[in-house]
């Protein structure tokens, strides 16, 4: 396996940046895309590298050799027993990051929809909670039911009609398009890899700066969307209980947001970025499938077959 098992562990550090530069110059819907793909890739290349060298390790002992059928040693060099320990133990930290994310995310989901019953008034897909407090998301929902919108009466009472039309079709425009989906799955990428960390932030605003488009088309005002969102952001209490995927209207750098509605700008998208993380992905992902190509040949000499 050699150098190629181990690049998919190092080519995040570069890669996340890229990809966090390259989606400032998407619409929203394309940045929001880039950036949970290149996360899946470079996540599921890490994690397999790291597979990889822990398999390559356990192949020396005479349990897993047994049951492996392996009749020859296999081949290796002074650090793989090293490496595959190493590699052994970050992969026990890797499952119990992602344990801890989805636990996480099951338990806070559920908090939040037994909040909203217990306290909410249901229409359709909007749940009214009465709370002076001003606050509105979209909950996700579950086991192929439709999510609904919850805002709290507070959030209703320092918004006029219209601002209320547009943050309600920015909420559904969260639900519809399951932009909750790519916040959980950029949350396992992390737990896999910490360098996509950096990430987060960069898919946080695709999200919203899609669903403030979405809102924009449906109320055919986008002043009235912007106002919207700034006075949702202004009165927003965003202290309640949430999973992490759940999305506000007030969510994100809400200024920027704002002027990206009134003052829509040129898309720019850096070629050179672009070719160095489209580069950096494909070499992750080639690099992972090659180290298991390298150690089941390696696999198949220790069991007396001919390469």
């Amino acid at each position: 396996m050699n150098v190629a098992v181990w690049l998919p562990l190092l080519l995040p550090l570069p890669a996340a940046p890229a990809a966090r530069r390259l989606a400032a110059g998407l619409p929203p819907r394309a940045a929001a895309w880039l950036l949970a793909c290149s996360a899946v890739l470079l996540a599921g290349s890490s994690t397999a590298a790291l597979g990889l060298l822990a398999g390559a390790g356990a192949l020396r002992l005479p349990p897993v050799a047994a049951l492996g059928h392996l009749v020859l040693p296999v081949v290796g060099d002074q650090v793989t027993v090293p490496a595959a320990c190493a590699a052994a133990a970050l992969l026990a930290v890797v499952a119990v990051a992602l344990l801890r994310a989805v636990r996480r995310h099951v338990l806070l989901a559920a908090r939040a929809r037994r909040d909203a019953d217990r306290h909410g008034a249901a229409a359709g897909d909007l749940t009214v909670v009465s709370d002076a407090r001003p606050d509105a998301y979209a909950l996700p929902g579950r086991f192929g039911r439709p999510g609904r919108i919850v805002v709290t009466s507070g959030m209703l009472r320092a918004l006029d009609p219209a601002e209320r039309e547009a943050l309600l079709a920015h909420e559904r425009a969260h639900l519809a398009g399951r932009h909750h989906r790519f916040l959980t799955v950029l949350a396992l990428a992390c737990a896999c890899h910490p360098a996509l960390r950096v990430l987060r932030v960069p898919l946080s605003y695709a999200l919203e700066r899609g669903a403030d488009e979405a809102a924009a088309a449906a109320v055919g005002d986008r002043r009235v969307a912007a106002r919207a969102i700034g006075r949702a952001a202004l009165a927003g209490h965003g202290g309640g209980v949430r999973p992490h995927a759940a999305l506000s209207a007030a969510a994100g750098p809400v200024p920027m947001r704002v002027a990206a509605l009134l003052a829509p700008r040129v898309v720019r998208v850096p070629r050179a970025v672009a070719l160095a993380l489209a580069g950096a992905v494909v070499l992750s992902a080639g690099c992972a499938v090659h180290a298991a190509y390298d150690l089941h040949g390696t696999i198949e000499v220790a069991q007396g077959e001919p390469r």
